[in-house]
């Protein structure tokens, strides 16, 4: 981590957040989400204001990525799909 970092983290009292060297998966899921974002959603609009480009993503997530979005870790199911008999 740079120094103008290290000082920022301190300046804000903040704690980073950093896995030991060589490991690549702390970090993958989330990636994964903002590449999904990206080639679905942001790279096909272009937005009047910022809050237009808040509420597209809103929605995005809300209710297409969270609820119809199909998603491989979970077979291929909609995370709003039931798994019948399961409690």
């Amino acid at each position: 981590m740079g120094d103008r970092m290290t000082q920022d983290l301190h300046q804000f009292k903040m704690k980073p957040s950093m896995s030991r060297k060589g490991n690549c998966y702390d970090n993958a899921p989330i990636e994964s989400f903002w590449g999904s974002l990206k080639n679905e959603l942001v790279h096909h609009c272009r937005y009047a204001t910022r809050a237009d480009a808040a509420a597209s993503i809103k929605e995005y997530i809300e209710i297409f990525y969270n609820r119809q979005r199909r998603h491989s870790r979970l077979g291929n199911l909609a995370p709003a799909v039931p798994l019948w008999g399961c409690k």
